[in-house]
């Protein structure tokens, strides 16, 4: 099963809703509307177009991640960071790793761009075997409430989040 990894096109919208929409339809921790938050995130200041990422076998999109800008603040600073939201995947093609080589490529291209750290909420038992860790140890904290083994953050480069500390402040989008 040869799988292609690349930048998502306009063409590709409409498949790439669908897919997010089948993906998390029997995830219970979901509210069932990350299709429309892409939607969203694709028509704001946030989006950066080389970081919205396809999976395909036999030009089939199976797979779709997203990062975004989102900002960490304190009262002395502002950091620039990414969100990683959502990551999906046809549910006939989920555990066979096309997961894996979307977020191992979205690394890679954020750090091509500059990007020093990514922000996500998601499962403990699958994100930290990429580098992500608990944010708090960072002094990172979340603007809502969630169990802070869930709230994590992964350094892009050595040291990328070095003197970084503050309240993640994700782009409004998120919060429609």
């Amino acid at each position: 099963m040869e799988i292609t990894i690349r930048k998502e096109t306009e063409i590709d919208f409409e498949n790439v809703f669908n897919l997010i929409k089948k993906a998390f339809e029997s995830e219970k921790l979901s509210d069932h509307k990350e299709q429309f938050l892409v939607e969203r995130l694709r028509k704001s200041n946030a989006f950066i177009s080389e970081l919205s990422i396809v999976a395909e076998i036999n030009e089939e999109i199976i797979g779709h991640i997203l990062l975004t800008k989102l900002k960490i603040k304190n009262k002395v600073s502002v950091f620039e960071s990414l969100a990683l939201a959502p990551v999906s995947v046809l549910p006939k093609f989920q555990r066979k790793g096309i997961g894996e080589k979307l977020i191992v490529a979205a690394h890679k291209k954020a750090s091509e761009l500059g990007y020093k750290s990514i922000v996500l909420l998601g499962h403990t038992d699958y994100y930290p075997k990429f580098g992500y860790k608990q944010a708090d140890k960072f002094g990172i904290v979340f603007p809502f409430e969630a169990p802070k083994e869930n709230c994590m953050v992964k350094e892009l480069v050595e040291n990328g989040l070095n003197g970084v500390s503050g309240c993640v402040a994700y782009p409004k989008e998120f919060n429609e």
